[in-house]
């Protein structure tokens, strides 16, 4: 995607910055009729499940992983440009703490990795 505002949703998603990220990512959504559609919304969703997380919603975060994850399972590994796999890699395991109520904070953060042209 070469909008300059996915780029910088991806950054602040990177920073940890999940409201402002937020906020990118929502408005391309609301833009986007293609099949990247469903991948910007799970995007999303994780976002917005770490902000939960950071408002002490357990129960949020929970839901909207479990709800981003299921947007991307079908999604290639490289959708819109990005590594998925690190993504939902990530964000799996942080479910999984949640759901067996342990403290995801120990965990690594979900990342949006750029897949490298020339790999």
């Amino acid at each position: 995607m070469v909008d300059p505002r996915f780029g910088e949703a991806v950054r602040l998603f990177n920073a940890g910055e999940w409201y402002a990220c937020h906020d990118g990512f929502e408005e391309l959504w609301h833009e986007t009729q293609s099949p990247c559609r469903r991948v910007l919304q799970g995007i999303l969703q994780i976002a917005v499940a770490h902000l939960h997380l950071e408002r002490g919603n357990r129960r949020g975060a929970t839901v909207l992983l479990g709800e981003g994850l299921g947007r991307l399972h079908s999604a290639g590994p490289e959708a819109l440009g990005l590594d998925l796999e690190i993504l939902r890699d990530a964000a799996r395991s942080r479910l999984q703490a949640l759901q067996q109520e342990l403290d995801p904070e120990e965990l690594p953060l979900p990342r949006l990795q750029a897949i490298c042209a020339d790999a």
